[in-house]
């Protein structure tokens, strides 16, 4: 799933809906960082979580 993430690109996570609307910061490996709004800035391990992607544009 990394490899089809990518900087900017917005997401949410599965298992934390309260987080809100996060945007991709870095992708390196495994190793995600996301802006959420309501989180501030995490870094997530996508070998362990399978972030949502939303579809573009976003308002």
């Amino acid at each position: 799933m990394p490899s089809l993430l990518e900087p900017g690109m917005r997401v949410r996570h599965p298992g934390q809906p309260d987080w809100g609307i996060g945007q991709i910061q870095s992708v390196i490996g495994d190793r995600v960082t996301v802006n959420f709004e309501h989180a501030g800035k995490v870094l997530i391990n996508a070998a362990l979580v399978t972030l949502e992607p939303l579809a573009e544009p976003w308002p």
